[in-house]
């Protein structure tokens, strides 16, 4: 990791100056820095709520970091539940310390942006990470966080990126559950994915409204040009909600039906698969999204393709109609001294008149075809 008290139990390589020669691989292996102690406004920023949990209830209300840390320690039966939200890099290395996180773990929930997994870390850690979608109506924007979670058998590490799915609900939710709360850790666990799931449902009425009011301009006759921009951008924004939440379809079924080597309670099994089988019905839904954006999108070409056809045949027929006087008028005003009818009294009159006649026929003809 590149800050923070470094507790890993490798050396750390960090750049080096090159000497006045030249000399060196810009690299050198140097002893960890000292621990930095943390601020009260750093962990102030990052702390949401850290409690402590014996029976399915909660002792001592919201409690410091580091008190919590201590009793943790000295917790029998109960565990430790601490909420961080975007924290430094300090906050979450003095957490990992304490908890002897795997460093390649806590480094993922420093910088965040992982793909939805599940790993085991010494056989007593678990390490999930969850996906989060937040819709914005007013942009059409479906914004995608996640929310790593370290599971032990005394505490539970939630940290959380981006704005979806507060977990502060989660946690009143829980606590008003004594009887699932008392399962331990693996009970956090299994109602943040829940709430993380059911919060999917909102993005997806959302984006299902929008899909609508496509579909309504697209099949209305009211072409417009930014119905291919409302849909290309709509089809990007499901594009990357489904592949967070397919990519979540993997460690939720393990967790529904493969707890075998998870340092889990077997009880939460049951309620995961109802995770899943929720999980797997938004999957379904959003792929049904990108179908209808495929759709509404080549029916929007087709139509713009037979507008524009429309329009060709309809400028087609007029330069058929107009090229009859065109060439006729052309032709007597070649200026020929012996030509027929020039010296016809009533050669003006009638071929005007053939004139008019013929491209009443014509605009007759491409009426009834339906070119005009």
């Amino acid at each position: 990791m590149s800050q923070g008290p470094s507790w890993f139990p490798l050396p750390r390589r960090v750049p080096a100056r090159r000497n006045a020669g030249g000399y060196g691989d810009g690299a050198a292996t140097v002893p960890a820095p000292p621990t930095r102690q943390l601020s009260e406004e750093e962990i102030r920023a990052a702390v949401v709520d850290v409690g402590l949990y014996d029976s399915g209830q909660r002792l001592g209300g919201n409690i410091e970091l580091a008190t919590a840390l201590t009793k943790a320690d000295s917790c029998q039966d109960g565990f430790v539940w601490i909420g961080l939200h975007d924290p430094s890099p300090g906050v979450v290395d003095a957490v990992g310390e304490h908890f002897r996180l795997h460093p390649l773990a806590v480094e993922d929930a420093v910088h965040g942006h992982e793909r939805a997994k599940l790993e085991v870390y010494g056989g007593d850690t678990l390490f999930v990470v969850l996906k989060t979608a937040r819709y914005v109506d007013s942009e059409e924007l479906i914004e995608i966080g996640e929310v790593m979670v370290f599971i032990g058998q005394r505490f539970v590490v939630s940290v959380r990126h981006g704005e979806g799915s507060p977990l502060h609900d989660v946690r009143v939710d829980l606590e008003a559950h004594p009887d699932l709360l008392s399962i331990g850790p693996s009970s956090v666990l299994y109602a943040i994915a829940d709430r993380i799931v059911d919060d999917y449902v909102a993005v997806i009425d959302g984006i299902a409204m929008d899909i609508e009011e496509v579909e309504a301009d697209v099949f209305s006759g009211r072409l417009s040009s930014n119905a291919a921009q409302r849909i290309y951008r709509l089809k990007r924004e499901v594009l990357g909600f489904r592949r967070a939440a397919g990519a979540l379809v993997g460690p939720i079924q393990r967790l529904s039906s493969k707890q075998t080597g998870l340092p889990l309670d077997p009880r939460t099994g049951e309620y995961f698969r109802d995770v899943y089988d929720h999980l797997v019905r938004d999957v379904e839904r959003i792929a049904g999204f990108d179908d209808l954006l495929t759709n509404a999108l080549h029916a929007n070409i087709a139509q713009i393709t037979m507008r524009d056809n429309r329009d060709m045949r309809r400028i087609s027929a007029w330069v058929a109609i107009i090229a009859v006087p065109t060439m006729v008028f052309g032709l007597y005003g070649m200026n020929f001294r012996h030509m027929p009818e020039l010296g016809w009294t009533y050669g003006y009159p009638v071929v005007v008149g053939a004139v008019l006649a013929i491209c009443a026929l014509l605009y007759l003809k491409f009426k009834r075809t339906g070119w005009l």
